[in-house]
């Protein structure tokens, strides 16, 4: 249950649609849902306006569709990070409106609606990147955001990525995967007045430490907008930047 639904229920309840016991009845899983192997923390979309989300690895396929049920089951969207078809499949059982999107590894089910929010631009420095940029595209996609993507601009080929110079500008946030040495957050950082989230991903040769090197270049970034997720977090990277999407645009302050 999300706020709105929170709040078309008190309507319902002061209006005389439904009965107070009703209305009880419709929250008792409130604050989290008890199945055993897990607590469905139902209540977290009223505290911070976005659903739990389900991290599917270490989990079992009949644990990862269990909470999905739950989930679903309250009406609110449903995001699955680092499934395995496995999984999908367990989840299929219980749910076949799900979709299984094998490059980012997610399950999803859109079922609520989402306030649309300004854009978030996801910028990916190479081909093998993309499963990171991915998963922060669906979940930001997910979440309500508008999302641009901008794939394969690595530093190598500079101009790739100048050629995306108007895209750039256009978000509100940015969103830069990279492996290897992690330079291109720093680039973007330098070309926009924007946020950007560098999320290091595990591409790389020995040296890059399974993406150890991209998160400490990251980290050390001249640009002072930049700021730094974990390795491969795409999920998070696309949280983050949902929550700062939501704050009042500059130009609409000003213009009101």
């Amino acid at each position: 249950m999300n706020r709105n639904q929170l709040h078309q229920l008190m309507e319902s309840v002061r209006g005389g649609e439904i009965t107070p016991d009703a209305a009880c009845d419709r929250l008792k899983t409130l604050p989290f849902e008890d199945l055993g192997f897990a607590k469905v923390d139902h209540h977290r979309s009223v505290r911070t306006g976005m659903p739990e989300v389900i991290y599917c690895k270490g989990k079992t396929a009949e644990q990862v569709a269990g909470i999905f049920a739950s989930l679903a089951a309250s009406g609110v969207n449903v995001l699955a990070t680092r499934a395995s078809r496995e999984q999908f499949e367990a989840v299929l059982q219980v749910e076949s409106r799900a979709v299984f999107h094998p490059t980012a590894s997610c399950i999803t089910l859109g079922q609520a609606s989402t306030i649309r929010l300004g854009i978030i631009g996801i910028v990916c420095a190479g081909t093998s990147d993309l499963p990171v940029a991915e998963e922060a595209r669906i979940t930001a996609e997910l979440m309500g955001n508008e999302v641009e993507m901008m794939v394969d601009v690595g530093v190598a080929g500079l101009h790739r990525l100048l050629a995306q110079h108007d895209r750039l500008q256009r978000a509100r946030v940015l969103i830069v995967c990279a492996g290897m040495e992690g330079a291109l957050p720093s680039v973007v950082g330098g070309l926009v007045g924007v946020p950007v989230i560098a999320v290091p991903t595990s591409v790389g040769y020995g040296a890059s430490f399974g993406g150890v090197a991209a998160l400490l270049g990251m980290l050390n970034s001249c640009s002072p907008n930049v700021t730094v997720v974990n390795i491969d977090n795409g999920f998070g990277a696309a949280y983050v930047a949902t929550l700062m999407n939501r704050v009042p645009h500059e130009s609409a302050d000003s213009a009101s």
